[in-house]
């Protein structure tokens, strides 16, 4: 089945419920776009990612449009909600297809891919068409663990893969990793050789790594497990010892400088977690990244 986007017509896709707060009805006018990526047919603990999108946007309307962070009202901007991306359930390879051909042509219109998933596999498809449209497309990887493995099990698609698959699209040295906490040995030595790898840590080593991304095309893929479980507990795979909210809007406001070209947030299963800090954590995320990154 081929999945194509038609701009003339910006609802292609299968949507039901809340869009994200503040978002716009006119897509033509919009500088960004929203997408969800309903998919957890890889994971390897905890499902119920894909569950994630629909749920963010819904708990988003609840949070303020003013973000004291950045002093700036998401009624400055201007984003469309197009909903979730339709995808067949437990096919990876097609799924991955469509979000690529979805976000080419987010690109093809002019706006500014804002992801919602969904499983880290996910940004695979994203990744790819950031990296047709910019070819020097610097990455960087916020995350407890360090997806840096060839398979999983056997299987080379899977949310514990995809930043190696970015590695070998674009370059090792043009992938930055923050946060991580978690993987192989072998992993962790590799990125040590090859990535730019900051472990443990967000909001200092990356303000220390902004000279060198100055003017670079940059996307950001976010995966909600690089926090402390203690704080987002609704994730598949949690690891302790991670950052705390404040260390992420600090992050946020230190990017804001950057030449961001896409975003996404991965992993909120919110199923997990009936206190729903997970998914408001989320939505918070997202509503920093739009008045971050939206021109």
């Amino acid at each position: 089945m081929t999945f194509s986007f038609d701009v003339e017509k910006p609802f292609p896709l299968a949507y039901s419920g809340n869009v994200f707060i503040g978002a716009t009805e006119d897509f033509a006018a919009a500088q960004a776009a929203i997408y969800g990526m309903p998919m957890d047919w890889t994971v390897s603990f905890r499902a119920g990612a894909r569950l994630g999108p629909a749920r963010i946007r819904e708990v988003s309307l609840g949070l303020e449009e003013y973000s004291p962070y950045l002093d700036r009202d998401l009624s400055e901007i201007a984003y469309f909600d197009a909903g979730d991306i339709p995808l067949p359930f437990g096919n990876p390879e097609e799924s991955l297809e469509r979000i690529y051909q979805y976000v080419s042509a987010l690109y093809d219109a002019d706006k500014l891919p804002i992801g919602l998933g969904g499983e880290h596999l996910v940004s695979w498809g994203s990744i790819r068409a950031a990296a047709e449209r910019y070819p020097d497309l610097r990455v960087i990887h916020i995350d407890a663990h360090t997806d840096l493995r060839e398979h999983y099990e056997g299987e080379p698609l899977s949310h514990a893969t995809v930043i190696k698959k970015v590695c070998d699209l674009i370059g090792p040295n043009r992938v930055y990793q923050f946060g991580i906490r978690s993987g192989t040995r072998e992993e962790f030595r590799w990125a040590r050789e090859h990535t730019h790898f900051a472990p443990f840590e967000l909001a200092e080593p990356l303000r220390a790594v902004l000279p060198e991304l100055h003017g670079k095309p940059v996307y950001i893929t976010w995966d909600i497990d690089v926090f402390d479980p203690a704080t987002a507990p609704g994730t598949g795979t949690a690891e302790h010892g991670g950052i705390f909210a404040p260390e992420a809007f600090r992050a946020i406001t230190y990017m804001k400088a950057l030449r961001v070209v896409g975003f996404d947030l991965v992993e909120v299963a919110p199923q997990i977690d009936p206190t729903e800090q997970t998914q408001i954590l989320a939505a918070k995320i997202v509503r920093e990244a739009l008045l971050a990154f939206v021109r």
